[in-house]
């Protein structure tokens, strides 16, 4: 195993394991989809990236948070439900991306690489990564409140906006870290699949956000490890390992 693929299964196994693991919490507000836009929206700062020669996960996150506090505050003043919002900021930033996204580099902005990933770009996503799955773990009994009942929740006391805000900066920081990994076409599923398999398999809430992370790191290892020796893109054989787990889940579901 060389040096090169080392950092890149450890950034991706960081990306989807934490990816994963938001998921539950994504899928529990229906809110899953959400993220598939927001990657769309990642693609501005991934052309640039791709123009000027800096990491894309780099690029991405400015603009990511950007529309992230842009759908927080009308959501805030227009009322409009949240997924009405990212549609609207979402195809501005698609807009956008297709003024300044070089051709020749599409792929991977659309799909991702991770091949080229370096050790500073590694110790980051583990940081960040980190930082997103203990942020969401301590705050997961009030957000799944908010996803079950937003009057319960206020009642009880959760302060929904601040939640509200700091479950959107867990999704902008796995968005952008994810363009990476799967590129800006692929983000829902990043985070979506591993998900959807886990509540297939799982029993208890605990079991349900530790398989999900588990399904997350398994995907991004195999899809890794197959892309460094069939020349084939990471991304795509991530998402495709992802969907084989939740295939074989789907029988126990019925269980």
């Amino acid at each position: 195993m060389t040096h090169q693929l080392l950092l890149s299964l450890t950034s991706g196994a960081f990306i989807a394991g934490a990816a994963a693991y938001l998921g539950t919490v994504m899928l529990s507000k229906k809110m899953a989809i959400v993220a598939g836009p927001l990657g769309h929206l990642a693609l501005p700062g991934a052309a640039l990236a791709l123009v000027y020669g800096f990491s894309i996960s780099l690029g991405a996150f400015p603009f990511v948070v950007a529309g992230i506090v842009l759908i927080w505050l009308l959501e805030i003043r227009t009322k409009l439900q949240m997924e009405a919002l990212t549609a609207i900021v979402f195809a501005t930033g698609v807009a956008a991306a297709f003024l300044f996204l070089p051709i020749n580099k599409a792929e991977a902005a659309l799909v991702g690489d991770i091949s080229k990933v370096g050790i500073a770009a590694t110790i980051a996503t583990i940081v960040l990564s980190t930082i997103v799955f203990v942020v969401v773990r301590l705050c997961y009994p009030e957000i799944m409140l908010m996803s079950i009942h937003e009057d319960l929740a206020k009642a009880e006391g959760v302060r929904v906006k601040l939640y509200n805000l700091i479950y959107l900066s867990a999704i902008a920081i796995i968005v952008a870290l994810g363009v990476s990994l799967v590129g800006g076409l692929m983000t829902a599923a990043l985070v979506a699949i591993p998900a959807a398999a886990a509540r297939n398999f799982s029993r208890t809430l605990t079991q349900y956000g530790f398989a999900a992370g588990a399904f997350g790191v398994i995907s991004a290892m195999v899809g890794i490890f197959v892309a460094a020796y069939s020349g084939l893109p990471a991304g795509p054989l991530v998402i495709l390992t992802s969907a084989a787990i939740f295939a074989v889940s789907v029988p126990v579901a019925k269980i």
